[in-house]
């Protein structure tokens, strides 16, 4: 396996480019996060199609063309040195055929969001660049936790996380390290059988989501379970499951970590034996803590549960 590339650490003045690669985004939604990066000593690149709408049964932050050509130049900018999605949504799948990494290889940077990015985020791991799993920019405008991006500021500025986590009486215990792959699972779902797919062998996988009916959630755990990931990888972190199921049945709609939810992913565990972690701070939630998608991982899951990352 070739080794992973991390950027370098970013300095103040460093310019950060502002895309948005899947739905579209209103200025007033971005308008603290900006500032936020401002505030931080960076300097924010609002890129050319930041606020373009595009109406084609969703409403996409621009054309298909528009939006491969604004992350290229920001792939491809030597004054660009981070990337930053403004949202998720749905959109980035399309991108992939059409992305150009010529000029990152020798500038690497890093390229962070969530949800929808996570498919960039694998493409990005089948070239060897680890990226950050983690807010993007409109979350800013939710009221979500201060840590959650200022973590991220460290990530970039080369501060590597560690995180203790709450024990969950689902956790099954061991120690795991390897190298952490995922993200959303709804998007882990959808490229399986693509040459886009994460590779899964003796890889630690984290999954997350929102929104699922409990069929679909389940459905989804059926076909990684059908394509034998669950044979494949070392260990498991589950990280928020909210908004799921119906919201008039579901008392914990709004909770982070769904139980019945978490209780569904258990049952369709129950065979493998690898080291399991429920309950990671991480997804569509308030305290979204980055992770780093491509960097060696180890997790010890016993009555003290902890993270370690290894740079």
């Amino acid at each position: 396996m070739k080794e992973m590339i991390f950027p370098k650490s970013l300095k103040k003045g460093d310019q950060i480019a502002i895309i948005s690669p899947a739905g579209a985004v209103e200025e007033k939604q971005l308008e603290k996060g900006l500032e936020m990066i401002r505030q931080k000593g960076f300097e924010p690149v609002l890129g050319k199609h930041l606020y373009t709408k595009f109406s084609n049964g969703y409403s996409y932050g621009g054309t298909e063309k528009e939006r491969i050509s604004e992350l290229n130049w920001a792939f491809n900018n030597d004054a660009i040195s981070a990337v930053w999605a403004s949202r998720g949504g749905y959109g980035c799948q399309h991108l992939l055929g059409h992305l150009q990494l010529s000029k990152l290889k020798k500038n690497p940077k890093w390229y962070i969001g969530y949800s929808d990015n996570t498919v960039i985020q694998s493409f990005l791991l089948k070239n060897n660049f680890a990226s950050i799993h983690g807010q993007t920019i409109k979350t800013s405008s939710f009221g979500v936790t201060d840590e959650s991006y200022n973590l991220i500021f460290d990530i970039l500025k080369g501060k590597k996380p560690d995180y203790n986590v709450e024990n969950n009486p689902l956790n099954k215990k061991g120690t795991a390290e390897g190298q952490l792959i995922g993200g959303n699972l709804a998007l882990i779902y959808a490229l399986l059988g693509t040459p886009y797919s994460f590779n899964f062998k003796d890889k630690i996988l984290f999954i997350e989501d929102i929104g699922e009916n409990y069929y679909a959630l389940d459905r989804m755990m059926m076909s990684l379970e059908l394509a034998g990931v669950f044979r494949k990888i070392k260990g498991l972190i589950i990280g928020g499951m909210t908004n799921m199921g119906d919201e008039k049945d579901n008392k914990n709609y709004e909770e982070s970590f769904d139980g019945f939810a978490y209780q569904l992913i258990s049952d369709r565990l129950k065979k493998h034996h690898f080291p399991t972690l429920f309950g990671f701070p991480n997804g569509h939630i308030f305290d979204n803590k980055p992770l780093i998608i491509g960097a060696d991982i180890k997790m010890e899951i016993e009555d003290q549960v902890k993270v370690q990352f290894k740079l």
